[in-house]
């Protein structure tokens, strides 16, 4: 049990049938076929070789296929953690030196570790501090900035910078030297695959194919524009004309290699990692988790962390670089019907036969073609429209969100995602430190307490009850301290003071602290406090200390028992008027 428990391989292989093995290979050949090129663009696009992409394709996705819980998810290179990497990277060693390869591995290998580490301490909850809006701010400036560095490969031109300005100006500079040839290529290779994305599918249902059929041909557009391109480069000899190609591609699988243990260089390395870990993990268990949900399936994230964990180590000791599951590949290798993980191995078996025979028909692929296969994957990524819905959702998930953008275009991928933690556990700390507190009163005819502001209800001069809407930590215990205060200093008439305790889950010491000093300060105004409906465990913790004995008035198991023991011999209806609860 325990070892199927971190081998999810031993649970859906115990089951595995001639259907699934039928569904898996025709998955694994439409993603095979898909990846060659993504996988060879992602490389370019991390600053290395485009052999460096397929061997990041091929071990980390069978050893996620043995650890990984998610029946469809996709593991190798990813657009924003190969930004990421060249971000990190061409800040430590130069671009084209061996130097360069050595430290991708070793960025990888610190990625594996520290994923590894969380799984192992099961950690996989701190994927919730990093708030949804905040992510889709941070991938959509994301995909501009990827957007705008592939325009350099569209043009045939020199372009240099890590942020959005620096690259606008960069490209505006060098716009003088483009070479024409390369950009009607790269012009006419993005036109193609956007259309191939909106308009070939209804033309070719037009004209009767299968739905099937037409799903694998959509898919395969990048290869054709990939096999049209490089005939091109090689029948008209437009290599001579300054149109760049691939080059030579070692025809080999994946070789061993190692990440350097430097010192020095893994220190530089160490916040990089930890942001790609983070970024690849909320990508990942994002993709996993929606498309579980469509067959019912469970997703453990902690396993999840394990699993991405030894596909980075894989990567670092085959040539790649960090690698994590991939939202287009995985929605394509569901959408084709894998039905478990050895789809994946599947797929690493097709780009391994890739990398030993077809290596050397891509020696005449031209850059501007790989180029427009990033720019158009990453555009769809972007998505403007959450900051028209987070502004009619929450002015601070809004300002969050407009942050990340322009911290991400004005200062680069890290100073980006750094910001975007940042403001996930800043807005968490405050909605969390002031928690929403509603003064309750009764529901006329009913043992209901609804707040004052909302409905119109019984409440007694002498009794103010309030209900918490929050779990009491050292974040938000002076807040409650402050709002009693201010509830009760102005009002003679007050003689008990109730909270209602239902969506208190926890109280930490600072708050069992600020309950004590509430306490007193009441006891020295003659009121009371008292508390209602007080969950098992929150009561257990109370018992610990002296709290309870000291504190001025009861405890009661419902509110209703607590306001109908206080009250005094008369209710008023509220006259407050309804209006949004703060």
């Amino acid at each position: 049990m325990m070892l199927s428990r971190y081998l999810p391989i031993l649970v859906w292989g115990r089951d595995y049938s001639r259907a699934a093995l039928s569904n898996d290979l025709m998955a694994a050949l439409i993603v095979t076929i898909m990846l060659i090129p993504q996988s060879l663009a992602y490389a370019l696009l991390a600053g290395l070789p485009a052999e460096a992409g397929l061997y990041a394709s091929i071990v980390p996705i069978l050893l996620y296929a043995v650890f990984g819980t998610s029946r469809a998810l996709a593991v190798g290179p990813v657009a924003v953690v190969s930004l990421m990497t060249a971000a990190a990277l061409s800040n430590i060693v130069e671009q084209g030196t061996m130097g360069y390869g050595v430290a991708a591995l070793s960025l990888a290998a610190l990625s594996g570790l520290m994923l590894i580490v969380m799984g192992l301490f099961r950690l996989g909850f701190v994927a919730n501090f990093l708030s949804h809006p905040v992510i889709a701010g941070f991938i959509t400036a994301s995909g501009i900035i990827i957007a705008a560095s592939q325009i350099k490969h569209i043009l045939g031109i020199d372009a240099e910078g890590h942020n959005l300005l620096e690259l606008v100006i960069s490209l505006v500079t060098h716009l003088t030297e483009s070479n024409w040839i390369t950009a009607v290529i790269g012009i006419a290779a993005t036109a193609f695959l956007f259309w191939v994305r909106k308009g070939l599918k209804p033309l070719l249902e037009s004209l009767g194919l299968k739905p099937r059929l037409t799903g694998i041909l959509v898919k395969a557009g990048p290869v054709a524009v990939v096999v049209v391109t490089t005939i091109a480069v090689w029948s008209f000899g437009l290599d001579e004309n300054g149109v760049k190609i691939v080059g030579d591609v070692p025809q080999s699988l994946p070789p061993f290699t190692l990440p350097s243990f430097s010192p020095s260089l893994l220190g530089q390395l160490l916040l990089p990692a930890f942001l790609i870990s983070i970024i690849g993990f909320v990508e990942s268990i994002s993709v996993a988790q929606t498309l579980a949900a469509k067959k019912r399936q469970r997703i453990d994230p902690d396993q999840e962390l394990l699993g991405l964990g030894a596909a980075n180590i894989g990567a670092s000791l085959t040539g790649g670089f960090p690698v994590t599951g991939g939202f287009s590949r995985s929605v394509v290798n569901f959408d084709a019907g894998a039905e478990t993980p050895a789809a994946g191995a599947f797929t690493a078996l097709g780009l391994a036969i890739a990398a030993v025979s077809l290596t050397p028909l891509i020696y005449f692929l031209p850059n501007a073609t790989l180029a427009a296969t990033i720019i158009v994957a990453v555009l769809s990524l972007v998505d403007f429209s959450i900051l028209r819905r987070s502004w009619h959702y929450s002015k601070a998930d809004f300002a969050a969100v407009l942050t990340t953008i322009i911290v991400t275009l004005a200062f680069g991928v890290e100073a980006g995602v750094s910001a975007g933690v940042g403001l996930s556990i800043l807005l968490h700390l405050y909605r969390s430190s002031r928690p929403h507190i509603a003064e309750v009163g009764q529901v006329p005819g009913t043992e209901h307490y609804r707040n004052i502001l909302r409905h119109d209800v019984m409440t007694d001069p002498t009794v103010v009850s309030l209900r918490v809407d929050e779990s009491l930590y050292f974040a938000n215990a002076r807040f409650l301290e402050d709002k009693i205060q201010n509830r009760v200093a102005g009002d003679k008439q007050i003689r008990h003071v109730i909270l209602q305790c239902s969506a208190i889950n926890e109280i930490d010491l600072s708050a069992l602290e600020s309950l004590e000093a509430i306490n007193q300060r009441l006891r020295e105004m003659d009121v009371k406090l008292h508390l209602s409906e007080v969950k098992g465990p929150v009561m257990d913790r109370l018992k610990k200390g002296h709290f309870l004995k000291e504190m001025t008035g009861k405890v009661f198991l419902s509110q209703f028992e607590a306001a109908h023991s206080l009250r005094g011999p008369e209710f008023r209806n509220s006259d407050v008027n309804k209006a949004a609860a703060n």
